[in-house]
């Protein structure tokens, strides 16, 4: 049997994930510029990466972290990404708040028909309230907003389960285009929506687009157990990986799927350095460019209520999970009551890395690292949040990845031309056109 791999991601946000990773030396300071995105786009994959993803938000965070507001629509840049990439899964965000199941639809078969089966989108609720006045909307709660986005999701792969294979016969004896008998529309009437489909475009390279999500919340893992192929965890900690993975894991059955059809993909973020104090030194470089005024700013963000008026060297006492992101907030606050964090060391937190898992270390130490995660039940891979671009994802593809490699945990090469045969999934079948 061959031995398990694991997939790569990258986290594409703004300058880098850093929320102030754009001062160090050398690094990208505008995102809004083809050039850099194809440049990321080449490293992820000189390195065999199987998805570039890039996170978006519907509002502007000009006063509080500003690097990662000013960026383009991501299905536009995606589109331009797939005429100067060639095996590279292609991923945004795209919010089942504040669009519309036939436009999702639409948008992320037409990218996999641009690059020839590598779309993949990731189903988010929106959890910042800040979104809804640009739409003219109030903001709905939680429970609400994952209500929606269960007959959201299941519109959008009824719309692409539309067409059957061949459909588009273009028979130039007969004039015969389109095969009509492989061509249903969808006419759902559901709590939320009424669509009646088809598409206008035909069945996608994939059968479906690759469905990605992050919720941690009841409705978000059963959305996930449900519906993904992919799902981004946010960590701080081994065992309660472990437990998560798991969990979401076991869920599965129950919908008629089997575990390996989801890769769980932790965000981390690696701070490299020739020894361990060359890593930290960076780190330690990183933050000293963290603000109070940012840094509390996406930490009340995180935790749905405003920290900016606690004292900095309180401990940070138990809170309830907000409203807004649950898997950020559960796993943040876990971290500070196991460590008996005060409000500045989650302020740090937060401020490296938005409350995803950051380790600093040689190439040894962050192969280890990945390593025992993997292979002890907490991740199928990792989704990479480099702190800037290009150099601290240069240093990753160029001195990890060959590790890894030589561990035997990584691809050498491309094996598949899609983002579903890079993760060894199945094109899924179509309810509506059974073989």
């Amino acid at each position: 049997m061959a031995q398990r791999q694991m997939h790569l991601g990258v986290f594409v946000l703004g300058t880098g994930n850093h929320i102030a990773g754009w001062r160090m030396p050398g690094a990208y300071d505008s995102f809004q510029s083809l050039p850099v995105i194809q440049h990321i786009a080449r490293i992820a994959e000189r390195g065999c990466f199987d998805l570039l993803f890039l996170g978006d938000g519907l509002q502007a965070g000009v006063n509080d972290h500003p690097s990662f507001t000013a960026r383009f629509e991501p299905i536009t840049m995606l589109s331009a990404l797939a005429a100067t990439t060639t095996h590279l899964g292609l991923g945004a965000t795209m919010s089942t708040s504040y669009q519309e199941p036939y436009n999702v639809a639409r948008f992320f078969a037409s990218l996999d028909h641009l690059s020839s089966g590598r779309a993949a989108w990731n189903a988010v609720t929106s959890s910042n309230p800040r979104a809804a006045p640009n739409f003219g909307r109030e903001h709905p709660p939680h429970e609400a907003r994952y209500r929606v986005a269960e007959e959201f999701v299941d519109v959008v792969m009824g719309l692409w389960d539309c067409w059957d294979d061949g459909a588009i016969v273009a028979e130039r004896d007969t004039g015969r285009y389109i095969d009509a008998s492989k061509v249903r529309s969808l006419d759902h009437e559901g709590e939320f929506f009424r669509v009646k489909g088809p598409l206008n475009i035909g069945r996608c390279p994939q059968g479906r687009p690759i469905i990605l999500q992050a919720g941690s919340s009841e409705p978000g893992l059963n959305l996930a157990a449900r519906t993904a192929d992919v799902v981004f965890s946010v960590v701080q900690d081994l065992d309660e990986a472990k437990a998560a993975y798991a969990a979401l894991k076991s869920r599965m059955p129950r919908y008629g799927r089997r575990p390996e059809e989801i890769a769980v993909l932790p965000g981390v973020m690696p701070i490299l350095g020739r020894t361990r104090q060359e890593a930290r030194d960076t780190l330690d470089r990183l933050q000293s460019f963290v603000t109070s005024t940012n840094a509390a700013s996406l930490l009340s963000s995180r935790l749905g209520v405003d920290v900016s008026g606690f004292p900095l060297d309180e401990k940070v006492p138990d809170l309830p999970l907000p409203d807004t992101s649950h898997g950020f907030a559960r796993a943040m606050l876990s971290k500070a009551r196991r460590e008996e964090m005060t409000w500045r060391d989650l302020h740090n937190l937060t401020g490296a890395a938005r409350g995803h898992w950051v380790i600093a270390g040689t190439v040894a130490d962050i192969a280890d690292t990945l390593q025992e995660w993997f292979e002890t039940g907490a991740a199928d891979g990792f989704n990479i949040l480099p702190a800037w671009f290009p150099g601290a994802f240069d240093g990753f593809v160029d001195e990890v990845v060959p590790e890894l490699r030589r561990r035997g945990l990584f691809r050498t090469a491309y094996t598949a031309t899609t983002l579903r045969g890079h993760l060894g999934l199945e094109t899924p079948a179509n309810p509506f056109f059974p073989k």
